[in-house]
């Protein structure tokens, strides 16, 4: 049976500790076994592939775990940076997505109608990005190809 609160008062500090040790002790194995038991069920597909029909023990889940990250680590590393154009191209897409997944969830109105027609044409692809000239002189020589209307 538990001491009662006034019992616990009158220990002493060591005492306190001494009863508070095996309760801090559980509680910390606890969050040890949740964890692992959160990383079984976030690799289950690949336990299933390398060690179907086994009781799998706390060991061999942390193994799986480490091997599994570093694998995934190599393989994008493999992989290569993207290319800027890549990363653009991907980005806008997401959000293009999004957009559309938002505009279509309301009412359609005239400024919905419009933006989601936009959307659905064709994009140029980016140009790829032009080196600054080192000089003022340089700067200024550079114009731009096509007739740009600029407000300044």
């Amino acid at each position: 049976m538990a001491p009662s609160t006034v019992a616990v008062e009158l220990l002493s500090p060591k005492e306190k500790n001494r009863l508070r040790k095996p309760v801090v002790e559980k509680m910390r194995r606890d969050r040890i076994n949740s964890s692992i038991e959160q990383l079984k069920l976030l690799l289950e597909q690949e336990f299933a592939r390398h060690q179907p029909n086994s009781k799998l023990e706390k060991a061999d889940i942390l193994e799986m775990a480490v091997s599994y990250l570093k694998h995934s680590k190599a393989f994008v590393a493999a992989a290569g940076p993207k290319s800027l154009h890549q990363d653009y191209s991907e980005g806008y897409s997401w959000c293009l997505q999004e957009a559309v997944q938002f505009l279509t969830l309301h009412a359609a109105s005239d400024t919905q109608m419009k933006l989601l027609y936009h959307f659905q044409r064709p994009r140029p692809a980016p140009a790829a990005p032009a080196k600054e000239p080192k000089t003022a002189a340089a700067a200024a020589a550079r114009q731009p190809a096509c007739g740009l209307w600029r407000p300044w």
